[in-house]
Protein backbone atom coordinates (compact mmCIF):
# COMPACT_ATOMS: atom_id res chain seq x y z
CA UNK A 1 0.00 0.00 0.00
CA UNK A 2 1.42 3.36 -0.97
CA UNK A 3 1.41 6.42 1.23
CA UNK A 4 -1.32 7.95 -0.89
CA UNK A 5 -3.65 5.21 0.34
CA UNK A 6 -3.07 6.25 3.95
CA UNK A 7 -5.98 8.62 4.45
CA UNK A 8 -8.48 6.29 2.82
CA UNK A 9 -7.37 3.26 4.80
CA UNK A 10 -6.67 4.52 8.32
CA UNK A 11 -9.03 5.48 11.11
CA UNK A 12 -12.64 4.49 11.66
CA UNK A 13 -16.06 5.68 10.50
CA UNK A 14 -19.69 4.91 11.31
CA UNK A 15 -20.54 1.30 10.42
CA UNK A 16 -21.08 1.03 6.66
CA UNK A 17 -24.32 -0.10 5.08
CA UNK A 18 -24.59 -3.88 5.03
CA UNK A 19 -22.08 -4.38 7.86
CA UNK A 20 -24.22 -3.49 10.90
CA UNK A 21 -25.11 -6.09 13.52
CA UNK A 22 -26.96 -6.44 16.82
CA UNK A 23 -24.80 -4.31 19.10
CA UNK A 24 -26.85 -5.10 22.20
CA UNK A 25 -26.28 -8.83 21.68
CA UNK A 26 -22.56 -8.21 21.33
CA UNK A 27 -22.45 -6.12 24.50
CA UNK A 28 -24.20 -8.91 26.42
CA UNK A 29 -21.74 -11.49 25.09
CA UNK A 30 -18.78 -9.29 26.03
CA UNK A 31 -20.15 -8.83 29.53
CA UNK A 32 -20.15 -12.61 29.94
CA UNK A 33 -16.92 -13.42 28.07
CA UNK A 34 -14.51 -10.45 28.12
CA UNK A 35 -12.84 -9.90 31.45
CA UNK A 36 -13.13 -6.30 32.65
CA UNK A 37 -15.68 -5.24 30.04
CA UNK A 38 -18.10 -2.53 31.07
CA UNK A 39 -20.64 -0.84 28.80
CA UNK A 40 -22.13 1.17 27.31
CA UNK A 41 -20.68 0.15 23.95
CA UNK A 42 -20.28 2.23 20.78
CA UNK A 43 -19.29 0.57 17.49
CA UNK A 44 -17.39 2.06 14.55
CA UNK A 45 -15.90 0.36 11.48
CA UNK A 46 -12.28 0.68 10.46
CA UNK A 47 -11.63 2.02 6.99
CA UNK A 48 -9.54 0.01 4.55
CA UNK A 49 -10.02 -3.08 2.46
CA UNK A 50 -9.82 -5.86 5.02
CA UNK A 51 -11.36 -9.07 3.71
CA UNK A 52 -12.64 -9.66 7.23
CA UNK A 53 -14.65 -6.61 8.38
CA UNK A 54 -12.96 -4.97 11.37
CA UNK A 55 -14.65 -2.80 13.96
CA UNK A 56 -13.57 -0.49 16.77
CA UNK A 57 -15.51 -1.15 19.98
CA UNK A 58 -15.46 1.91 22.23
CA UNK A 59 -16.32 2.04 25.93
CA UNK A 60 -15.62 4.70 28.53
CA UNK A 61 -12.71 2.69 29.92
CA UNK A 62 -11.00 1.22 26.86
CA UNK A 63 -11.39 0.31 23.21
CA UNK A 64 -11.34 -3.13 21.61
CA UNK A 65 -11.08 -4.50 18.07
CA UNK A 66 -13.61 -6.96 16.60
CA UNK A 67 -12.83 -9.04 13.51
CA UNK A 68 -15.68 -11.00 11.95
CA UNK A 69 -16.37 -13.08 8.90
CA UNK A 70 -18.21 -11.08 6.25
CA UNK A 71 -21.97 -11.59 6.19
CA UNK A 72 -23.45 -13.79 3.47
CA UNK A 73 -22.33 -16.94 1.65
CA UNK A 74 -18.54 -17.44 1.60
CA UNK A 75 -16.02 -19.61 -0.22
CA UNK A 76 -15.23 -22.66 1.92
CA UNK A 77 -12.13 -22.07 4.07
CA UNK A 78 -11.96 -18.33 3.33
CA UNK A 79 -12.19 -15.55 5.90
CA UNK A 80 -11.30 -17.89 8.76
CA UNK A 81 -11.30 -15.62 11.79
CA UNK A 82 -11.00 -18.76 13.88
CA UNK A 83 -7.55 -19.40 12.39
CA UNK A 84 -6.51 -15.79 13.04
CA UNK A 85 -7.56 -16.04 16.66
CA UNK A 86 -5.73 -19.36 17.04
CA UNK A 87 -2.41 -18.03 15.77
CA UNK A 88 -2.69 -14.83 17.82
CA UNK A 89 -3.35 -16.83 20.98
CA UNK A 90 -0.40 -19.13 20.25
CA UNK A 91 1.96 -16.26 19.50
CA UNK A 92 0.82 -14.41 22.60
CA UNK A 93 1.92 -17.38 24.72
CA UNK A 94 5.42 -16.99 23.28
CA UNK A 95 5.57 -13.28 24.09
CA UNK A 96 5.56 -12.39 20.38
CA UNK A 97 4.25 -8.86 19.65
CA UNK A 98 0.59 -9.42 18.79
CA UNK A 99 -2.69 -8.09 20.15
CA UNK A 100 -4.14 -10.03 23.08
CA UNK A 101 -7.27 -12.02 22.18
CA UNK A 102 -10.07 -11.59 24.72
CA UNK A 103 -12.48 -14.07 23.21
CA UNK A 104 -13.68 -16.01 20.15
CA UNK A 105 -17.36 -16.56 19.37
CA UNK A 106 -18.40 -19.36 16.99
CA UNK A 107 -22.14 -18.84 17.46
CA UNK A 108 -23.11 -17.35 14.09
CA UNK A 109 -26.57 -16.40 15.34
CA UNK A 110 -25.23 -13.76 17.74
CA UNK A 111 -24.16 -11.09 15.22
CA UNK A 112 -24.55 -13.01 11.95
CA UNK A 113 -21.07 -14.54 11.66
CA UNK A 114 -18.18 -15.83 13.78
CA UNK A 115 -15.93 -13.20 15.36
CA UNK A 116 -13.18 -12.57 17.85
CA UNK A 117 -12.32 -9.60 20.04
CA UNK A 118 -8.79 -8.44 20.66
CA UNK A 119 -6.86 -5.66 22.31
CA UNK A 120 -6.82 -2.23 20.67
CA UNK A 121 -3.17 -1.19 20.43
CA UNK A 122 -2.45 2.50 19.98
CA UNK A 123 0.73 3.25 18.10
CA UNK A 124 2.22 4.26 14.81
CA UNK A 125 1.72 2.64 11.39
CA UNK A 126 4.29 3.54 8.72
CA UNK A 127 2.70 3.58 5.27
CA UNK A 128 5.77 4.66 3.25
CA UNK A 129 8.84 2.36 3.23
CA UNK A 130 11.19 5.38 3.18
CA UNK A 131 9.87 6.27 6.67
CA UNK A 132 9.61 9.98 5.79
CA UNK A 133 8.25 11.00 9.20
CA UNK A 134 11.12 9.32 11.07
CA UNK A 135 14.42 11.12 11.66
CA UNK A 136 17.24 9.88 9.43
CA UNK A 137 19.30 8.99 12.50
CA UNK A 138 16.53 6.63 13.70
CA UNK A 139 15.53 4.89 10.46
CA UNK A 140 18.09 2.10 10.74
CA UNK A 141 16.71 1.22 14.17
CA UNK A 142 13.17 0.94 12.77
CA UNK A 143 14.37 -1.39 10.02
CA UNK A 144 16.31 -3.39 12.59
CA UNK A 145 13.12 -3.79 14.63
CA UNK A 146 11.30 -5.22 11.59
CA UNK A 147 14.23 -7.52 10.84
CA UNK A 148 14.38 -8.80 14.42
CA UNK A 149 10.62 -9.35 14.56
CA UNK A 150 10.35 -11.46 11.41
CA UNK A 151 13.48 -13.40 12.42
CA UNK A 152 11.91 -14.09 15.82
CA UNK A 153 8.79 -15.46 14.13
CA UNK A 154 10.87 -17.90 12.10
CA UNK A 155 12.69 -19.23 15.15
CA UNK A 156 9.56 -20.01 17.22
CA UNK A 157 8.71 -23.65 17.98
CA UNK A 158 5.25 -23.77 16.42
CA UNK A 159 4.65 -27.27 17.80
CA UNK A 160 5.22 -26.07 21.36
CA UNK A 161 2.74 -23.22 20.76
CA UNK A 162 -0.02 -25.65 19.82
CA UNK A 163 0.19 -24.74 16.12
CA UNK A 164 1.43 -28.07 14.76
CA UNK A 165 -1.69 -28.43 12.60
CA UNK A 166 -1.79 -24.80 11.49
CA UNK A 167 -0.76 -25.76 7.95
CA UNK A 168 0.72 -28.52 5.83
CA UNK A 169 4.42 -29.27 6.10
CA UNK A 170 6.73 -30.09 3.20
CA UNK A 171 6.54 -29.29 -0.52
CA UNK A 172 5.65 -25.66 0.20
CA UNK A 173 6.89 -24.26 -3.11
CA UNK A 174 5.44 -27.08 -5.21
CA UNK A 175 2.02 -26.45 -3.68
CA UNK A 176 2.22 -22.66 -3.90
CA UNK A 177 3.51 -22.55 -7.47
CA UNK A 178 0.78 -24.98 -8.56
CA UNK A 179 -1.89 -22.92 -6.78
CA UNK A 180 -0.96 -19.58 -8.32
CA UNK A 181 -0.28 -21.12 -11.73
CA UNK A 182 -3.78 -22.58 -11.75
CA UNK A 183 -5.33 -19.27 -10.72
CA UNK A 184 -3.41 -17.44 -13.46
CA UNK A 185 -4.32 -19.95 -16.19
CA UNK A 186 -7.96 -20.23 -15.12
CA UNK A 187 -8.56 -16.48 -15.41
CA UNK A 188 -8.75 -16.21 -19.16
CA UNK A 189 -10.46 -12.81 -19.05
CA UNK A 190 -7.24 -11.15 -17.83
CA UNK A 191 -5.20 -12.55 -20.72
CA UNK A 192 -1.73 -14.10 -20.78
CA UNK A 193 1.66 -12.52 -20.13
CA UNK A 194 4.93 -13.79 -21.64
CA UNK A 195 6.87 -13.20 -18.42
CA UNK A 196 4.33 -15.18 -16.38
CA UNK A 197 4.30 -18.00 -18.91
CA UNK A 198 8.10 -18.26 -18.66
CA UNK A 199 7.98 -18.27 -14.85
CA UNK A 200 5.38 -21.05 -14.83
CA UNK A 201 7.87 -23.20 -16.72
CA UNK A 202 10.96 -22.19 -14.75
CA UNK A 203 9.87 -22.03 -11.10
CA UNK A 204 8.90 -25.72 -10.57
CA UNK A 205 12.22 -26.84 -12.10
CA UNK A 206 14.38 -24.62 -9.91
CA UNK A 207 13.06 -25.02 -6.36
CA UNK A 208 16.04 -24.92 -3.96
CA UNK A 209 16.78 -28.03 -1.93
CA UNK A 210 16.63 -28.23 1.84
CA UNK A 211 13.47 -26.25 2.55
CA UNK A 212 12.49 -25.95 6.20
CA UNK A 213 9.10 -25.33 7.80
CA UNK A 214 8.26 -22.58 10.28
CA UNK A 215 5.33 -20.37 11.10
CA UNK A 216 5.15 -17.68 8.40
CA UNK A 217 3.16 -14.44 8.23
CA UNK A 218 2.59 -14.21 4.47
CA UNK A 219 2.27 -10.41 4.25
CA UNK A 220 4.95 -8.94 6.53
CA UNK A 221 5.35 -5.27 5.53
CA UNK A 222 6.06 -2.02 7.33
CA UNK A 223 2.37 -1.05 7.10
CA UNK A 224 1.30 -4.31 8.74
CA UNK A 225 3.00 -3.59 12.04
CA UNK A 226 2.23 -1.11 14.82
CA UNK A 227 5.29 0.71 16.10
CA UNK A 228 5.54 2.39 19.48
CA UNK A 229 4.34 6.02 19.14
CA UNK A 230 7.85 7.46 19.62
CA UNK A 231 10.32 4.55 19.73
CA UNK A 232 11.70 2.15 17.07
CA UNK A 233 9.92 -0.77 18.73
CA UNK A 234 7.16 -2.99 17.34
CA UNK A 235 4.14 -3.33 19.59
CA UNK A 236 2.11 -5.65 17.37
CA UNK A 237 2.21 -7.44 14.03
CA UNK A 238 -1.14 -7.19 12.21
CA UNK A 239 -3.06 -9.02 9.47
CA UNK A 240 -2.43 -12.74 9.97
CA UNK A 241 -4.95 -13.78 7.30
CA UNK A 242 -2.26 -15.32 5.07
CA UNK A 243 -0.25 -16.93 7.87
CA UNK A 244 0.44 -20.68 7.74
CA UNK A 245 3.25 -23.18 8.08
CA UNK A 246 5.70 -22.68 5.24
CA UNK A 247 9.19 -21.79 4.14
CA UNK A 248 10.77 -18.99 6.21
CA UNK A 249 13.05 -17.85 3.38
CA UNK A 250 10.04 -17.26 1.18
CA UNK A 251 8.42 -15.24 3.97
CA UNK A 252 11.55 -13.18 4.57
CA UNK A 253 12.07 -12.57 0.83
CA UNK A 254 8.48 -11.32 0.53
CA UNK A 255 9.25 -8.81 3.28
CA UNK A 256 12.66 -7.85 1.83
CA UNK A 257 11.08 -7.52 -1.63
CA UNK A 258 10.43 -3.92 -0.50
CA UNK A 259 13.94 -3.12 -1.75
CA UNK A 260 12.88 -3.90 -5.33
CA UNK A 261 9.24 -2.83 -5.10
CA UNK A 262 8.07 0.38 -6.85
CA UNK A 263 6.48 2.56 -4.15
CA UNK A 264 3.33 3.13 -6.20
CA UNK A 265 2.34 -0.57 -5.91
CA UNK A 266 2.88 -1.35 -2.22
CA UNK A 267 5.28 0.17 0.31
CA UNK A 268 8.57 -0.06 -1.59
CA UNK A 269 12.10 1.33 -1.83
CA UNK A 270 12.87 0.90 -5.53
CA UNK A 271 14.64 4.04 -6.78
CA UNK A 272 15.27 5.42 -3.28
CA UNK A 273 18.70 6.68 -2.17
CA UNK A 274 19.18 4.36 0.79
CA UNK A 275 22.43 5.97 1.96
CA UNK A 276 20.88 9.43 1.94
CA UNK A 277 17.84 8.11 3.80
CA UNK A 278 19.87 6.27 6.43
CA UNK A 279 18.25 2.94 5.52
CA UNK A 280 20.30 -0.30 5.47
CA UNK A 281 21.10 -1.83 2.09
CA UNK A 282 19.39 -4.98 0.90
CA UNK A 283 22.65 -6.89 1.42
CA UNK A 284 22.99 -5.65 5.01
CA UNK A 285 19.35 -6.41 5.74
CA UNK A 286 19.76 -9.99 4.49
CA UNK A 287 22.95 -10.40 6.54
CA UNK A 288 21.17 -9.21 9.70
CA UNK A 289 18.39 -11.74 9.19
CA UNK A 290 20.91 -14.52 8.59
CA UNK A 291 22.78 -13.62 11.77
CA UNK A 292 19.58 -13.73 13.77
CA UNK A 293 18.45 -17.07 12.34
CA UNK A 294 21.82 -18.83 12.42
CA UNK A 295 22.50 -18.81 8.69
CA UNK A 296 25.75 -17.91 6.94
CA UNK A 297 23.88 -16.73 3.82
CA UNK A 298 20.73 -17.36 1.76
CA UNK A 299 21.62 -19.46 -1.26
CA UNK A 300 19.40 -18.95 -4.31
CA UNK A 301 17.98 -15.74 -2.83
CA UNK A 302 16.78 -14.50 -6.21
CA UNK A 303 14.61 -17.61 -6.56
CA UNK A 304 12.70 -16.57 -3.45
CA UNK A 305 12.33 -13.04 -4.84
CA UNK A 306 11.17 -14.37 -8.22
CA UNK A 307 8.61 -16.62 -6.54
CA UNK A 308 7.19 -13.79 -4.43
CA UNK A 309 6.89 -11.35 -7.33
CA UNK A 310 5.22 -14.17 -9.30
CA UNK A 311 2.80 -14.85 -6.42
CA UNK A 312 1.89 -11.15 -6.12
CA UNK A 313 1.58 -10.84 -9.91
CA UNK A 314 -0.85 -13.78 -9.93
CA UNK A 315 -2.95 -12.05 -7.26
CA UNK A 316 -2.99 -8.81 -9.27
CA UNK A 317 -3.80 -10.78 -12.44
CA UNK A 318 -6.90 -12.06 -10.65
CA UNK A 319 -7.84 -8.49 -9.75
CA UNK A 320 -7.36 -7.53 -13.41
CA UNK A 321 -9.81 -10.26 -14.39
CA UNK A 322 -12.40 -8.95 -11.95
CA UNK A 323 -11.94 -5.39 -13.25
CA UNK A 324 -12.49 -6.59 -16.82
CA UNK A 325 -15.61 -8.51 -15.76
CA UNK A 326 -16.88 -5.46 -13.89
CA UNK A 327 -16.91 -7.09 -10.47
CA UNK A 328 -14.11 -4.87 -9.12
CA UNK A 329 -14.75 -1.34 -10.29
CA UNK A 330 -12.90 0.70 -7.66
CA UNK A 331 -9.95 2.93 -8.57
CA UNK A 332 -7.87 0.88 -6.13
CA UNK A 333 -8.63 -2.32 -8.07
CA UNK A 334 -7.89 -0.64 -11.40
CA UNK A 335 -4.51 0.54 -10.07
CA UNK A 336 -3.71 -3.00 -8.95
CA UNK A 337 -4.70 -4.38 -12.36
CA UNK A 338 -2.50 -1.82 -14.12
CA UNK A 339 0.48 -2.88 -11.95
CA UNK A 340 0.27 -6.54 -12.95
CA UNK A 341 2.72 -6.35 -15.92
CA UNK A 342 5.31 -4.55 -13.77
CA UNK A 343 5.22 -7.30 -11.13
CA UNK A 344 5.51 -10.00 -13.79
CA UNK A 345 8.54 -8.24 -15.25
CA UNK A 346 10.19 -7.89 -11.83
CA UNK A 347 9.64 -11.61 -11.28
CA UNK A 348 11.31 -12.39 -14.61
CA UNK A 349 14.28 -10.16 -13.75
CA UNK A 350 14.82 -12.03 -10.49
CA UNK A 351 14.53 -15.31 -12.37
CA UNK A 352 17.20 -14.21 -14.82
CA UNK A 353 19.49 -13.20 -11.94
CA UNK A 354 19.45 -16.87 -10.87
CA UNK A 355 20.73 -18.11 -14.23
Amino acid sequence: MSASDHSSNSGSTPVREGFAFNEAALANWMKANVEGFEGPLRVEQFKGGQSNPTYKLITSGRSYVLRRKPPGKLVKGAHSVEREATVLIGLGKAGYPVAHVYGLCTDETLIGSNFYIMEMIEGRIIWDATFPDVAKSERRAYFDAMNATIAQLHTLDYQALGLGDYGRTGNYFERQIARWTKQYLDDGDAGRDANMDRLIEWLPENIPEGNTTTLIHGDFRCDNVIFHPTEPRILAVLDWELSTLGDPLSDFAYHAMMYRMPPNIVAGLSGADLHELGIPTEEDYIADYCRRTGRSAIANYDFYIAFNFFRLAAIFHGIKGRVIKGSAASAHARDRAASFPTLAELARRAMEACQ
